[in-house]
């Protein structure tokens, strides 16, 4: 049996929910690109270990409250 690892965020609904936080001002506040940003809320792009500290410290949230990893088993 094999397992697939999938990354889910929350990041969108975080952020939305701090109605004054823009993609381009988190992105500035984390020291990213507007682009990633957009990457990351579109599960299009995993982020850096660091890059999820940064989030997670400017949100005031734990990285596990943005991330959870899902274990597929697959045959």
């Amino acid at each position: 049996m094999q397992k697939d690892i999938k990354l889910i965020n929350h990041l969108k609904e975080i952020r939305q929910s701090r109605s004054e936080l823009t993609q381009e001002s988190l992105a500035n506040r984390v020291d990213c690109t507007r682009q990633t940003i957009i990457a990351l809320e579109q599960n299009k792009y995993n982020p850096s270990l660091i890059l999820a500290l940064r989030i997670a410290k400017e949100l005031n949230v734990s990285v596990n409250d943005i991330f959870e990893i899902e274990i597929i088993e697959t045959k």
